[in-house]
């Protein structure tokens, strides 16, 4: 015998409410600021890129990456990079450069 039998339902005429959903969809999110109150530290840079401080085997990254929504969850999508605390702080050193590299070319 199956596990997940269903129960037959019992069906009224007297209800204008219409069918009973058992199983509602998963809340979504609601818009994300500028930083959000997750487990892990995460700012929002534009839309579904988020940039989050993580912890993966044992080790701490700075992890910039596109997010996709899948059942009214934000999920890590393949489109990124995480970054060490040493390489974090080398890009953090590059700034002013990166920044005079980017208002000559504009």
């Amino acid at each position: 015998m199956p596990k997940n039998k269903k129960k037959p339902e019992s069906s009224s005429s007297d209800s204008d409410d219409g069918p009973v959903d058992r199983n509602p969809p998963a809340e979504k999110k609601a818009k994300m600021g500028s930083r959000t109150e997750d487990k892990e530290p995460t700012w929002v840079l534009q839309g579904k890129k988020l940039v989050k401080v993580r912890e993966f085997k044992g080790k701490v990254y700075v992890d910039i990456r596109e997010f996709y929504e899948k059942n009214g969850e934000l999920l890590p999508g393949k489109k990124g990079i995480s970054l060490t605390p040493e390489q974090w702080r080398k890009l953090l050193s590059l700034g002013d450069e990166i920044n005079e590299a980017v208002s000559s070319s504009c």
